[in-house]
């Protein structure tokens, strides 16, 4: 049962808001992205804390003319929670589970003023719980929103106004997962073989679609749903389902990124079949996701932030710091009964280890 409290990085435990816990590997996350309705102009945010860690980390990314320019900051929590000020990144909640804004202060050649509107009420995830023998690799809720967005981002001295129409979407995420430093002893035998990880929340023009899955190598799902969410949806409003399958993916030659899909939602009349056509592609290492020098919970000192500048044209997709994409994606959704309907949303891939579906050793 999501409340208003569960919007703030005060969280304890894998839980809402209720309980207290003690592993080191505690989190507690936001996470934004958006972009412009003809696709020409990505953009996306995380803040989080790490309490055992005393570190608090922000990130804020813009893919523009081909370029990633990335704004990364890190400083010292010092146990206080509530600030939600990293260097010159700033969270704000304006009203719980429905407005937030992210400021940018003038830093680096970056500045940006953003206000995130939820288009229904968040949908609460299953909770992620997984296993590396006797150890927690992941135990986290999260919650996640499509959101319209207003505002405007600077960069370099350009300012540009949020299109109207721009869309996104926003998650909070807390409980555990691997932060900071690698642990120096896991546990023994290893029991995590590989990581598969698909995430797709789509805007239409009067609902969200919204799927994931966790697979092991071998393919079989262990954390997985769709949900379709009419706008203005309360949190009874929503057709859920555990049985969405992501079909039809061909993967790029030399990378772990699919060229395409298709994802097909079980309906009581039938099923939605939506086919992604991916066209610009966002590394997750511009937030701090995998980023072998920025990695979340890293300590760097009491406040450093650097601007770093990818050129997507030439980045060697196949690095391990590149796996780990949102790929952009244009979406046509069929439903029975309905005319075919376009949108835009995120199809974010992660396949780390082997994933014998896609014949990936």
């Amino acid at each position: 049962m999501l409340t208003k409290a569960d919007d703030f990085p005060i969280h304890q435990t894998p839980e809402p808001i209720a309980f207290s816990g003690t592993d080191r590997n505690f989190y507690d996350r936001y996470f934004f992205n958006g972009y412009d309705p003809d696709g020409t102009e990505f953009f996306a945010a995380a803040f989080g804390v790490y309490p055992h860690l005393n570190i608090a980390d922000a990130h804020f990314a813009v893919v523009r003319d081909g370029v990633e320019y990335c704004l990364h900051a890190s400083r010292v929590l010092h146990m206080e929670r509530m600030d939600l000020t990293c260097g010159p990144i700033r969270i704000e909640v304006l009203e719980p589970l429905q407005k937030l804004k992210v400021t940018v202060e003038p830093s680096n050649g970056f500045a940006a003023e953003i206000v995130f509107e939820g288009r229904t009420f968040p949908i609460e995830e299953p909770r992620f719980i997984r296993r590396n023998g006797p150890r927690a690799f992941m135990d986290y809720t999260r919650l996640t929103q499509n959101v319209r967005a207003t505002g405007w981002i600077e960069i370099d001295g350009v300012r540009k106004d949020l299109a109207a129409g721009t869309v996104g979407t926003r998650d909070r995420s807390w409980g555990v997962r691997p932060v900071g430093a690698p642990d120096p002893q896991p546990p023994v035998p290893q029991t995590i073989g590989g990581f598969f990880w698909q995430w797709t929340p789509l805007n239409f023009a009067d609902r969200s679609v919204f799927f994931h899955i966790n697979a092991d190598p071998d393919g079989k799902a262990w954390n997985t749903r769709a949900v379709i969410a009419p706008d203005g949806a309360g949190p009874d409003g929503f057709h859920e389902t555990e049985h969405a399958l992501m079909e039809e993916v061909a993967l790029i030659a030399g990378t772990r990124h699919a060229k395409g899909g298709t994802l097909k939602v079980p309906l009581a009349q039938g099923s939605a079949c939506i086919r992604f056509e991916p066209f610009l592609t966002f590394l997750m290492r511009g937030i701090g996701y995998g980023h072998p020098a920025w990695r979340h919970g890293g300590y760097k000192g009491e406040l450093v932030v650097e601007r770093e500048d990818i050129d997507l044209a030439t980045v060697d997709m196949a690095a391990p710091e590149n796996i780990h994409i949102q790929a952009l994606s244009r979406v046509t959704m069929s439903l029975p009964g309905e005319a075919a309907q376009t949108g835009m949303g995120v199809f974010e891939q992660l396949i780390a280890g082997p994933y014998r579906p896609y014949g990936l050793g």
